[in-house]
């Protein structure tokens, strides 16, 4: 019976690795997070509140010598199942070993660079060994695969020096505690550098730390002090004695000068000659070098030939990368545990999943088998396909089932980690397998694998893989429409980032997980949201009132200055206007065809005021008025408003006020100054200017009636329709003069009889816009005109045919006046007063 909730543990598990998540009482774990109190709930999410008075923790203590060397046995790799292999020795690295630590016991941190397969982590062993007395807190090792900040680094070094059992601290208390740490850090396969490396060091100042790194890895920055150590090849005579201790046995001359030659070709690596034994091996297998398998008679199950097959050294070619060659002569479970290696992107899942996977028993030897043959190497508590393996299996076929097999782990991976007898921490130290799984799995798998795996990271503290995991799951339930299931990894999301002091990213996760559970009714679910979302606002509160606010520098010369004054001065200088009692001779224009509606005149309140002056006596003449220029010069003078302070500001509150006053006082009144008068500019010129206009279109508008009054007593009633007479760039005066009572009472217009009539048959329009016209009064005229009028253009009404019908005319000079009391439109020459 399971010790936890009651049920039936199952210690089976099923060989096809798709059986669903373990049924029964989910796993809930309580956590301490900074300030919160977290409850991971696998089924409606988790719940976050702030600690009750009195529930904090206290302050850790550090572990002893005993508990930090049973923590260091268990952060090595498992011992695998089968033969021990033998032990590989430490060559022609003696001198590197001693310069190390004698760094290491100075206090320096040292960068020990070297390409894959050169022994970085061999010798990473040899110096934890020597290093043990340096520090007070002993030897560290961490795994920086995979990292590329240092949050999780500090996390994991302060959980192998504390003992803090279900507590994550938040990062003021991370940073305080972390700064008490001595110990010396062996940190392997690092991949960040540069400011991110700068901080881990800053944050960790009584550290002294071992970095191993290839050399395509970021350098640090030059104020981090670090030294740099190279790590090369080997020696020929080293080369040869790690290649006869793999096979045990003295090497021929042919082996011996084969060997030179691979040497040279890679450039002396460690990890090429312990490959290089395993072919060895394998060929002497093949080759049947043993003579009580020459003497005996094969069996009938035998599957080896009864004749021995010859098999000659590898080529140097094959030397160089062996993959192909060594993977062709392994087991066939191990050859099966490569496929799924290469589908999880490298990483080879723990022996003791193997046999569910493969589908074989004894698939867990496996592991041992393929270490043997070089082909894994160990990476913090697990294994993982050594350095170019992976691209020469995958050139050969061993990629081509990587979807079905990443299907595959991931529905093994679904069931285990739901299943209520795996503690979170077996989940945590398979956390990379897991996390290749979920990326190269279907929807559906990967939604139910994030499901069950992310409540286990969220318990094991590994919040790295938890947010990944989370981030991973949420696509793939979007992808899939798994509504439910979206909402439910947004809402892990958002309490994630509450734990971690991000508002922003929390308000958002935590609103898009409320909308979705809205959408669900999932009422539950919604005031778990809203709860975490009431907690994010009481820190965006509580951050705003701690907040400085922004202090701005006031410009140089800005205390002298008060505030910005707009001084409005006319235009230097106006374009003179021509006289306006004399009209400009009127050029010929093409027939109008529609005269525009008369708009009322503009006020003039909008412009300058005008000073009013005395009127002008009839028959003067006006003289010429330079007009100003409606446009002014603003000058602005950015200033920022002063509070009148004479001393400094001493605190933070008059810092603020002096930036942002609430109420400024303003600023000393200048004295006020008359701009200058614009050249040619008299008082009263505006007035005069409109009475000139006025007296001038009154008599243009009394010489245009006259001239209507006898050409219309001339001409006879047209005979078959309205004519249109065709003359000559007729334009249209721009005046509009309003009546006032001086303009004689308008006539209703009659229609003038044309010049020549157009033929028979043919009807004139209407022009648009005009109205028909008739005949005035005969009344003498009072003022002649001076030359011969033209036919009047005027429609008749009844005619509904727009073509109209051109009329020639004998003075092509006249010019067309609008007025505002009627709808006359009249042609008349132009008069000169």
């Amino acid at each position: 019976m399971d010790r936890t909730h009651g049920q039936t543990e199952q210690h089976e598990q099923p060989t096809g690795g798709s059986a669903p998540a373990a049924t029964g009482p989910a796993r809930v774990v309580s956590l301490t997070a900074g300030g919160f109190a977290l409850t991971v709930n696998p089924i409606d999410g988790s719940e976050i509140e702030p600690l009750r008075p009195g529930t904090e923790p206290a302050r850790p203590a550090k572990r002893t010598a005993a508990d930090r060397a049973a923590r260091a046995a268990a952060a090595r790799p498992p011992v695998l199942p089968g033969p021990a292999a033998p032990a590989r020795p430490l060559l022609e690295r003696e001198e590197e070993r001693e310069r190390l630590v004698r760094l290491l016991g100075r206090g320096r941190s040292v960068r020990l660079t070297g390409p894959s397969g050169s022994g970085r982590s061999a010798l990473l062993d040899a110096v934890a060994d020597r290093c043990e007395g340096l520090a007070p807190d002993g030897v560290v090792r961490l795994s920086g695969y995979g990292q590329q900040q240092p949050g999780e680094l500090l996390h994991a070094l302060y959980t192998a020096v504390y003992e803090a059992a279900q507590q994550r601290p938040g990062r003021a208390e991370l940073l305080a505690r972390v700064r008490e740490i001595g110990a010396v850090v062996l940190l392997d396969d690092l991949e960040m550098g540069g400011s991110a490396l700068d901080e881990l060091m800053r944050a960790t100042p009584e550290c002294a730390y071992l970095l191993a790194a290839t050399p395509d890895t970021r350098s640090p920055s030059d104020d981090s002090h670090v030294e740099e150590v190279f790590l090369g090849g080997l020696g020929k005579a080293d080369c040869l004695e790690l290649l006869e201790a793999g096979v045990g046995r003295p090497l021929t001359d042919e082996e011996t000068a084969w060997a030179g030659d691979l040497r040279f070709a890679s450039e002396g690596l460690p990890l090429r000659f312990v490959q290089a034994a395993a072919l060895l091996r394998q060929r002497d297998e093949l080759n049947h070098h043993a003579e009580d398998d020459e003497e005996e008679e094969p069996g009938v199950f035998e599957e080896r030939p009864r004749d021995a097959v010859h098999v000659p050294l590898p080529t140097l070619a094959e030397g160089a990368a062996p993959a192909e060659l060594l993977a062709s002569r392994v087991s066939e479970s191990a050859r099966a545990a490569l496929r799924i290696a290469c589908a999880l992107g490298g990483e080879l899942p723990h022996h003791a999943h193997l046999p569910a996977l493969v589908g074989d028993t004894h698939a867990d030897t496996a592991v041992a088998e393929l270490l043997a043959c070089g082909l894994l190497t160990p990476v913090g508590t697990r294994y993982r396909l050594a350095s170019g393996v992976a691209r020469q299996l995958e050139e050969v076929g061993y990629g081509d089932t990587a979807s079905e097999e990443a299907r595959t782990a991931a529905r093994h991976y679904a069931w285990w980690t739901g299943h209520a007898s795996v503690v979170p921490e077996r989940v945590a130290a398979e956390a990379d397998a897991v996390l290749a799984a979920l990326a190269g799995a279907d929807v559906v798998a990967a939604v139910l694998l994030a499901r069950t795996a992310a409540p286990a990271f969220a318990a094991s503290l590994h919040w790295e893989a938890w947010e990944r995991v989370l981030r991973s799951g949420a696509e793939a339930a979007r992808k899939a429409g798994e509504v439910a299931e979206q909402a439910y990894f947004h809402h892990e999301l958002g309490v994630l980032a509450l734990c971690e002091e991000r508002l922003d990213r929390a308000r958002a996760e935590l609103e898009t997980s409320i909308g979705l559970r809205g959408a669900l009714a999932d009422k539950r679910g919604t005031v778990a949201g809203r709860r975490a979302l009431a907690l994010v606002v009481d820190g965006e509160t509580a951050g705003a009132a701690a907040s400085p606010p922004l202090r701005l520098e006031a410009p140089a010369g800005a205390a002298a200055a008060g505030e910005a004054v707009t001084v409005a001065t006319p235009a230097a200088t106006a374009p003179k206007a021509a006289p306006v009692a004399k009209a400009a001779p009127v050029a010929k224009a093409a027939p109008v065809a529609k005269a525009a509606p008369v708009a009322k005149a503009a006020p003039v309140a909008s412009e300058a005021p005008t000073a009013k002056v005395a009127p002008v006596a009839p028959g003067a003449r006006v003289a010429p008025v330079v007009p100003v220029s409606a446009e002014a010069v603003t000058r602005m003078t950015p200033v920022v408003p002063v509070t009148g302070r004479s001393d400094a500001p001493t605190t933070l509150s008059e810092v603020f006020e002096d930036a942002f006053p609430l109420n400024p006082k303003p600023a000393a009144p200048r004295p006020a100054t008359t701009p200058p008068p614009a050249p040619g500019r008299r008082p009263g010129g505006r007035r005069l200017v409109l009475l000139a206009g006025a007296g001038a279109l009154a008599v243009v508008a009394l010489g245009t009636v006259v001239s209507l009054a006898l050409s219309s007593s001339d001409s006879a009633p047209p005979e078959q329709g309205p004519a249109v007479s065709s003359t000559p760039a007729v334009t249209e005066s721009a005046t509009t003069t309003v009546n006032s009572g001086i303009d004689p009472a308008p006539e209703p217009p009659v229609s003038a009889p044309p010049a020549e009539t157009s033929a028979p048959g043919q009807s004139a329009a209407p022009t648009p816009g005009r109205s028909p016209a008739r005949t005035p009064s005969r009344r003498p005229s009072p003022t002649p005109p001076k030359s011969p009028p033209p036919t009047s253009v005027s429609p008749a009404p009844t005619t509904a045919d727009p073509s109209p019908t051109p009329t020639e005319t004998g003075e092509p000079t006249p010019t067309t006046t609008t007025t505002q009391t009627g709808t006359t439109t009249s042609v008349s020459p132009v008069t000169e007063r």
